[in-house]
C-alpha cells in the first residue's frame, strides 16, 4: 500500500480495514490477523497498526476477544451501514464529476449502465 505523506498512515490503514469489511473481503466474525503481520505486510511499525485497530474497535467494527485476538464485528446491520456508507461516497464523486463534464444525469445513467455491460461480465 502506498501511503499519502498528507495524511496520518494509521488513518489510511483504517480506511482500508474499513474497506475490507464493507467490501465482505473480512467477513462477519472473521478473525483478523495479528499485529505483527498486518504491520509486516503494510511494512509499518507495529504500533501504527494496533492504533488503527483500535479506532476499528472504537467503531464497533471490530472486538477483541481476550485469548482468541481480534475479530470483525457480527452486527450485519453496521457493516451494511458502512457499506453504503462507501458506495455513496463513491456516487457523490461520480455525480460531481459528471457535472463537471456537463453530462446530464440520464445520459450518465445510460454511460453507467452501459459500460458496467461491456467491462462486468
Amino acid at each position: 500500500m502506498e501511503f499519502d505523506k498528507n495524511r496520518p498512515i494509521y488513518l489510511q490503514i483504517l480506511e482500508d480495514f474499513e474497506n475490507k469489511i464493507s467490501s465482505g473481503k473480512w467477513e462477519s466474525g472473521d478473525k483478523i490477523d495479528s499485529v505483527r503481520n498486518l504491520s509486516k505486510e503494510y511494512e509499518v511499525n507495529p504500533n501504527t497498526v494496533q492504533r488503527a485497530l483500535q479506532e476499528l474497535e472504537r467503531e464497533n467494527l471490530a472486538e477483541s476477544k481476550r485469548t482468541a485476538g481480534r475479530f470483525v464485528t457480527e452486527n450485519t446491520k453496521l457493516i451494511e451501514k458502512l457499506s453504503n456508507k462507501a458506495f455513496y461516497e463513491n456516487m457523490d464523486e461520480f455525480i460531481e464529476k459528471s457535472k463537471a463534464l456537463n453530462v446530464e444525469k440520464k445520459t450518465a445513467l445510460k454511460k453507467l449502465d452501459d459500460y458496467w455491460e461491456d467491462n462486468n461480465d
